[in-house]
């Protein structure tokens, strides 16, 4: 069998998907894209292609270290992504062609299904306590939602209050034992985040995601000192070797890898098992698409640290097209009591709509995210 040619749908809401093509007519479907720069990505794709055309969609592991190490540069989001998207299509057309899911090739299935949790609020989270009750109506067993606006370095307590009011505000709402993801989403620099850690933790938050940026992931080792909360992060971090000094410090208590960005299923199942020795948990990023979503359901089902999954049903971003618009049967994605199963179709278990994708693929998109400033003008973190 011989990858033939490709293409590549930039969709609605701001999504990238590829389809590759073999000879054999067995097809597979990734999703390589940063969120902001899906034509950056489409095109280090197209360049990644130039070498898998003609090749044997079946060595996964060889074209990945091809991709990654023929180049003297490596890493970074834009390379990890569209490394990661061509990824997915691959073990997509390995399990359609050996008729199995994904998850078989990796070993089996160490769970039938995952718990999910549900994004609440929105950029500025607002009305979030109705939210919050909505989505535990609706089932869900957990949720996440922005836990703050913009903030300055050292900014006012005036601006922690109303972060814990809302956080309180979800809690009445949700019940004792609903789970409560807080996306410090990097807006919270070192000297607040110890403080708003701190006032957070009577509300028994699941945990706290990205309390600083990546960059400064040594301040975590201060936050923890502060706080008894949970510490997750790692959606903008995009290879084992930037998980390993995270793991060694041992500050981590989650990681969060996201399949379309960091290097796809062949490297997130590394990160996720090389986090299992350090006893740490995993919840991968995932407000992407369809195809993002059905592979980190492959990688769910074989990594026992797994805990909990990202989806993006309903999330702030997706206006005009939602996660299951571009696939054939939703119900395999269908959410019963906080949890999904695992797919068990070939491939990553999904068909995709392919007339939808080339539909909206002709609406496209520009996506761009939101850029925030401080009142004195300085830029803020988003």
């Amino acid at each position: 069998m011989k990858i033939t040619s490709y293409e590549l749908f930039q969709v609605p809401p701001r999504w990238l998907f590829l389809k590759i093509e073999t000879d054999e007519g067995i097809i597979g479907w990734g999703e390589p894209v940063i969120e902001g720069r899906a034509e950056t990505v489409g095109t280090a794709v197209k360049e990644l292609m130039e070498y898998l055309i003609g090749k044997d969609p079946l060595r996964i592991e060889d074209h990945w270290n091809y991709m990654y190490r023929s180049g003297f540069y490596r890493g970074g989001p834009i390379f990890m992504s569209a490394i990661a998207g061509i990824d997915q299509a691959l073990w997509d057309i390995k399990g359609k062609y050996y008729n199995a899911p994904v998850y078989q090739l990796l070993g089996g299935a160490c769970r039938d299904s995952i718990r999910v949790y549900s994004w609440i609020g929105g950029d500025r989270p607002a009305e979030v306590g109705s939210s919050a009750k909505a989505a535990v109506e609706a089932g869900f067993t957990a949720i996440k939602m922005n836990g703050t606006e913009e903030l300055q370095i050292i900014d006012s307590y005036e601006k922690i209050d109303q972060a814990v009011e809302r956080i309180a505000a979800v809690r009445e709402a949700a019940g004792p034992y609903v789970g409560i993801g807080i996306d410090f989403h990097g807006r919270v620099h070192k000297p607040m985040a110890k403080i708003l850690a701190k006032e957070l933790e009577a509300y028994r938050p699941m945990f706290i995601e990205e309390p600083v940026l990546p960059e400064n992931n040594e301040a975590l080792r201060e936050i923890a000192r502060a706080t008894n909360i949970p510490i997750a992060t790692g959606e903008r971090m995009f290879s084992r070797w930037e998980y390993k000094n995270l793991l060694m410090d041992g500050y981590v208590d989650i990681i969060q890898p996201d399949l379309s960005h960091a290097g796809g299923i062949t490297e997130c199942k590394k990160i996720i098992s090389m986090a299992e020795a350090f006893d740490v948990a995993a919840a991968p990023h995932c407000p992407l698409g369809p195809i993002a979503l059905a592979s980190c359901l492959q990688v769910d089902a074989t990594c026992h640290n797994a805990f909990i999954q990202e989806q993006s049903l309903g999330i702030h971003y997706n206006q005009g097209s939602d996660l299951l618009d571009y696939i054939v049967d939703n119900r395999v994605f269908k959410y019963e009591n906080g949890y999904v199963k695992i797919p068990d179709g070939p491939g990553l278990g999904i068909e995709i709509n392919e007339d939808h994708v080339r539909k909206m693929a002709e609406i496209g998109h520009n996506w761009r995210n939101p850029v925030w400033r401080h009142t004195d003008g300085s830029i803020a973190e988003w």
